[in-house]
Protein backbone atom coordinates (compact mmCIF):
# COMPACT_ATOMS: atom_id res chain seq x y z
CA UNK A 1 0.00 0.00 0.00
CA UNK A 2 1.50 2.91 -0.87
CA UNK A 3 0.41 6.86 -1.50
CA UNK A 4 -0.98 8.40 -4.03
CA UNK A 5 1.38 9.87 -6.67
CA UNK A 6 0.76 13.65 -7.66
CA UNK A 7 -1.14 12.88 -10.77
CA UNK A 8 -3.35 10.08 -8.88
CA UNK A 9 -3.97 12.59 -6.29
CA UNK A 10 -5.41 14.99 -8.51
CA UNK A 11 -7.82 12.67 -10.52
CA UNK A 12 -9.06 11.42 -7.18
CA UNK A 13 -9.69 14.50 -5.37
CA UNK A 14 -11.16 15.95 -8.86
CA UNK A 15 -13.87 13.46 -8.55
CA UNK A 16 -14.65 13.46 -5.12
CA UNK A 17 -15.01 17.16 -5.21
CA UNK A 18 -18.02 16.85 -7.75
CA UNK A 19 -19.25 15.49 -4.86
CA UNK A 20 -18.35 17.55 -1.88
CA UNK A 21 -16.76 20.87 -3.57
CA UNK A 22 -15.38 22.82 -0.67
CA UNK A 23 -16.29 20.57 2.23
CA UNK A 24 -12.77 18.27 0.47
CA UNK A 25 -10.77 20.40 2.98
CA UNK A 26 -12.93 18.15 5.94
CA UNK A 27 -12.23 14.74 3.93
CA UNK A 28 -8.95 15.62 3.95
CA UNK A 29 -8.24 17.74 7.57
CA UNK A 30 -10.79 15.44 8.86
CA UNK A 31 -8.74 13.91 12.62
CA UNK A 32 -8.47 10.06 13.48
CA UNK A 33 -8.88 8.84 16.88
CA UNK A 34 -8.10 5.40 15.97
CA UNK A 35 -4.34 3.87 17.53
CA UNK A 36 -2.71 4.55 21.08
CA UNK A 37 -1.82 7.77 20.21
CA UNK A 38 -3.00 10.60 22.52
CA UNK A 39 -2.93 13.22 20.11
CA UNK A 40 -5.45 12.95 16.78
CA UNK A 41 -3.89 11.71 13.58
CA UNK A 42 -4.87 12.54 10.33
CA UNK A 43 -6.68 10.17 7.38
CA UNK A 44 -4.76 9.63 4.26
CA UNK A 45 -5.57 8.12 0.85
CA UNK A 46 -3.62 4.80 -0.65
CA UNK A 47 -3.55 2.96 -3.24
CA UNK A 48 -2.96 -0.82 -3.29
CA UNK A 49 -2.52 -3.10 -6.53
CA UNK A 50 -5.55 -0.64 -8.44
CA UNK A 51 -8.11 0.05 -5.37
CA UNK A 52 -7.83 3.41 -3.66
CA UNK A 53 -8.79 3.45 0.17
CA UNK A 54 -9.63 5.80 3.20
CA UNK A 55 -7.31 4.89 5.95
CA UNK A 56 -5.94 6.48 8.98
CA UNK A 57 -2.08 7.00 9.52
CA UNK A 58 -2.62 5.15 12.78
CA UNK A 59 -3.77 1.93 10.93
CA UNK A 60 -1.15 2.48 8.43
CA UNK A 61 1.67 2.10 10.55
CA UNK A 62 0.40 -0.64 12.22
CA UNK A 63 -0.33 -2.12 8.77
CA UNK A 64 3.74 -2.29 8.00
CA UNK A 65 4.06 -5.59 9.51
CA UNK A 66 1.66 -6.91 6.93
CA UNK A 67 3.74 -7.64 3.50
CA UNK A 68 2.01 -5.90 0.85
CA UNK A 69 1.31 -9.77 -1.36
CA UNK A 70 -1.47 -10.26 1.94
CA UNK A 71 -2.32 -7.19 2.55
CA UNK A 72 -5.99 -7.82 0.99
CA UNK A 73 -7.65 -4.27 2.32
CA UNK A 74 -7.39 -1.41 4.94
CA UNK A 75 -9.64 1.36 5.50
CA UNK A 76 -12.44 2.46 3.93
CA UNK A 77 -12.28 1.33 -0.49
CA UNK A 78 -13.38 4.59 -1.62
CA UNK A 79 -12.46 3.89 -5.70
CA UNK A 80 -11.05 2.27 -7.84
CA UNK A 81 -8.80 2.71 -11.15
CA UNK A 82 -9.64 0.98 -14.18
CA UNK A 83 -7.14 -0.64 -17.21
CA UNK A 84 -7.76 2.53 -18.75
CA UNK A 85 -6.50 4.71 -15.82
CA UNK A 86 -9.42 6.76 -15.01
CA UNK A 87 -10.57 6.40 -11.43
CA UNK A 88 -13.97 5.59 -10.36
CA UNK A 89 -16.15 6.03 -7.12
CA UNK A 90 -17.35 2.84 -5.56
CA UNK A 91 -20.55 2.34 -3.49
CA UNK A 92 -18.12 2.07 0.19
CA UNK A 93 -17.76 5.83 -0.22
CA UNK A 94 -21.12 7.16 0.15
CA UNK A 95 -20.51 7.44 3.78
CA UNK A 96 -17.89 9.49 3.16
CA UNK A 97 -19.46 11.63 0.91
CA UNK A 98 -23.34 11.86 2.04
CA UNK A 99 -21.20 13.37 5.38
CA UNK A 100 -19.54 16.19 3.29
CA UNK A 101 -22.17 16.53 0.63
CA UNK A 102 -22.88 19.47 -1.66
CA UNK A 103 -26.25 18.62 -3.04
CA UNK A 104 -29.27 16.54 -1.96
CA UNK A 105 -31.59 15.72 -4.12
CA UNK A 106 -33.83 12.40 -3.35
CA UNK A 107 -35.19 9.83 -5.09
CA UNK A 108 -35.86 6.24 -3.20
CA UNK A 109 -36.77 2.95 -4.57
CA UNK A 110 -35.89 4.08 -8.47
CA UNK A 111 -32.98 4.59 -7.89
CA UNK A 112 -31.66 1.85 -5.86
CA UNK A 113 -32.36 -0.19 -8.50
CA UNK A 114 -29.91 1.75 -11.10
CA UNK A 115 -32.59 3.93 -12.56
CA UNK A 116 -31.73 7.68 -12.84
CA UNK A 117 -33.27 10.66 -10.54
CA UNK A 118 -36.75 11.56 -12.73
CA UNK A 119 -38.23 15.08 -11.43
CA UNK A 120 -41.49 13.19 -10.96
CA UNK A 121 -39.35 11.14 -8.17
CA UNK A 122 -37.84 14.74 -6.45
CA UNK A 123 -38.86 15.45 -3.06
CA UNK A 124 -36.20 18.30 -3.06
CA UNK A 125 -33.14 19.46 -4.26
CA UNK A 126 -30.24 21.76 -3.18
CA UNK A 127 -30.09 25.46 -5.23
CA UNK A 128 -27.34 26.38 -7.25
CA UNK A 129 -26.67 23.00 -8.57
CA UNK A 130 -24.93 22.90 -12.14
CA UNK A 131 -25.21 20.27 -14.78
CA UNK A 132 -22.20 18.34 -14.24
CA UNK A 133 -21.84 18.82 -10.50
CA UNK A 134 -21.47 15.47 -8.25
CA UNK A 135 -24.58 14.56 -6.05
CA UNK A 136 -25.42 12.91 -3.13
CA UNK A 137 -29.07 10.69 -3.10
CA UNK A 138 -30.71 10.59 0.08
CA UNK A 139 -34.02 9.30 1.20
CA UNK A 140 -37.01 11.85 2.52
CA UNK A 141 -35.58 10.53 5.90
CA UNK A 142 -32.13 11.90 5.27
CA UNK A 143 -30.25 8.23 4.50
CA UNK A 144 -28.00 8.25 2.00
CA UNK A 145 -28.79 6.00 -0.98
CA UNK A 146 -26.16 6.78 -3.42
CA UNK A 147 -24.61 9.31 -6.10
CA UNK A 148 -24.80 10.52 -9.62
CA UNK A 149 -24.44 13.32 -11.51
CA UNK A 150 -26.59 16.55 -12.15
CA UNK A 151 -28.29 16.46 -15.68
CA UNK A 152 -30.32 19.85 -15.47
CA UNK A 153 -29.19 22.67 -12.98
CA UNK A 154 -31.87 23.59 -10.06
CA UNK A 155 -33.48 26.54 -12.26
CA UNK A 156 -33.91 23.71 -15.11
CA UNK A 157 -35.72 21.42 -13.06
CA UNK A 158 -38.27 23.66 -12.60
CA UNK A 159 -39.91 23.99 -16.58
CA UNK A 160 -39.11 19.69 -16.65
CA UNK A 161 -41.88 17.44 -17.62
CA UNK A 162 -41.92 15.02 -14.72
CA UNK A 163 -40.08 12.18 -16.69
CA UNK A 164 -37.18 14.17 -17.46
CA UNK A 165 -34.07 13.06 -15.86
CA UNK A 166 -32.33 15.32 -12.89
CA UNK A 167 -29.50 13.30 -11.54
CA UNK A 168 -27.63 10.33 -13.83
CA UNK A 169 -27.18 7.07 -11.66
CA UNK A 170 -23.46 6.22 -10.78
CA UNK A 171 -23.59 4.03 -7.82
CA UNK A 172 -26.31 3.06 -4.85
CA UNK A 173 -26.77 1.16 -1.54
CA UNK A 174 -28.55 -1.70 -3.72
CA UNK A 175 -25.19 -2.25 -5.44
CA UNK A 176 -24.29 -4.52 -2.40
CA UNK A 177 -27.14 -7.12 -3.56
CA UNK A 178 -27.19 -6.81 -7.21
CA UNK A 179 -23.29 -6.75 -7.68
CA UNK A 180 -22.40 -8.93 -4.61
CA UNK A 181 -20.10 -11.24 -6.58
CA UNK A 182 -18.03 -8.52 -7.80
CA UNK A 183 -17.73 -6.07 -4.59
Amino acid sequence: MRPLDKNETTVVFEKIFKFVGNNLKNIVENPSHEGPEPEPGRYSIRLQKSRVYYVSESLVKRATNISRKNLVSLGTCIGKYTHAGSFHLTIMSLNLLAANAKHKPTSEMSFLYGNHVLKGGLGRITDSIVPGDGVVVFSMSDVPLGFGIAAKSTQDCRNLDLNGIVVLHQADIGEYLRDEDEL
